[in-house]
């Protein structure tokens, strides 16, 4: 991945942005500078908050990515999985339902989720949830998170 541009945000545009992961995650971000990085070669660009790489726009759509996740504490729009799960989808597969333990009620098809293990509540990877989280997340077959970005992919590894 090759910087095409990068250049500081506006108050406004931190305002909206801030706004809309705090509506969605549950994270109140609190950085000095904020950094838009636009990136070649990807559907995607970065934001840099502080020089850490927290924020992820897939489709101008802001979220938390694996690392700011991590950073923060979220408390919403997460899905949690199994031990038996963890090393698929730290390897970027996608979320079957047996392998989910608890899920966010308020999810939507089409929402960003944050995949988090059970035992130690670290967030392994960003999905799209293809189901609503209203008792549709968990049960016993079925592709129901599509993996979007995990640890040790090409975001989780990009530095600026």
């Amino acid at each position: 991945m090759q910087v095409k541009s990068r250049h500081h945000l506006r108050t406004d545009e931190i305002d909206t942005l801030t706004a809309e992961i705090e509506h969605t995650t549950g994270v109140a971000l609190d950085a000095d500078a904020y950094e838009l990085v636009e990136l070649d070669g990807v559907s995607y660009n970065v934001v840099l908050a502080d020089d850490n790489l927290d924020i992820v726009r897939f489709d101008d759509e802001p979220f938390l990515t694996v690392q700011g996740a991590n950073r923060y504490n979220p408390t919403r729009s997460v899905v949690t999985v199994d031990a038996g799960a963890i090393s698929f989808v730290s390897n970027g597969a996608d979320v079957m339902r047996p392998g989910i333990v608890d899920a966010e009620t308020a999810i939507d098809a089409g929402d960003f989720v944050l995949i988090v293990e059970e035992t130690h509540n670290k967030v392994l990877a960003i999905g799209r949830a293809l189901v609503d989280g209203d008792e549709e997340l968990i049960g016993d077959s079925g592709k129901v998170v599509e993996s979007i970005h995990h640890v040790g992919d090409d975001l989780y590894s990009f530095s600026v």
